[in-house]
């Protein structure tokens, strides 16, 4: 059977200053890199917490306070960090109520993310919460039907690839082949049966993205 290939799901960060019209931008960006990860189940959560880590630096730290956001994978975990350079104001949890202007910032993270916390350096504090994924493994693919489905179709084609004795999984260039080999045969099939192929990988497309 294909195994599938490990995605890359390397650390990154941005440096930014905590401002209002920098929060939208922050969130566009997370969300652009959780779609190329794969993580799409927890885009919506991630995109929240940066809003309200960001918004709390903004609240407590002040407007123009230079920081970074930085998001990388903690085990099968999504890790999403804010740095920023006052050691002081410390984030903490309240109960806030319906009449509350503030202070439901750090409570709507702690309802979406799986563990939240706080890391004090000399120079800086980290503020950082994580998100479970479905992923079975960091550098897997998420569970999901549609991965299921693929991988045991591209199970009868990996036998006409050239695999060594010894590899125990197919790399990535030649899972690759072999997507491209399924795709082929699927449109030759439409165009057989007098379909528009085009407009199949169209309305492909379209769901997938949905």
């Amino acid at each position: 059977m294909i195994q599938e290939a490990c995605m890359s799901r390397k650390p990154w960060d941005l440096a930014f200053t905590a401002d209002p019209e920098e929060v939208a931008a922050l969130r566009r960006v997370v969300r652009l890199h959780l779609g190329m990860w794969g993580l799409h189940d927890v885009t919506d959560g991630a995109q929240l917490c940066v809003s309200e880590l960001v918004s709390n630096v903004i609240t407590h730290v002040g407007a123009g306070t230079p920081a970074t956001l930085a998001v990388s994978m903690n085990g099968t975990r999504l890790r999403i960090e804010v740095h920023d350079p006052d050691t002081r104001a410390l984030p903490t949890l309240v109960e806030a109520t319906s009449d509350s202007e503030g202070g439901r910032g750090m409570a709507l993270v702690d309802g979406v993310a799986d563990r939240w916390g706080v890391l004090l350096h000399p120079d800086r504090k980290v503020t950082w919460c994580e998100l479970e994924t479905r992923l079975t493994s960091p550098s897997g693919h998420v569970d999901d039907a549609g991965v299921t489905r693929a991988e045991a179709l591209l199970g009868f084609y990996s036998a006409a690839l050239p695999v060594e004795p010894k590899q125990s999984r197919l790399s990535a260039a030649l899972a690759e082949e072999a997507v491209i080999d399924v795709i082929t045969d699927f449109l030759h099939w439409l165009r057989a049966h007098g379909f528009d192929g085009d407009k199949v990988l169209d309305r492909a497309q379209t769901r997938f993205e949905a």
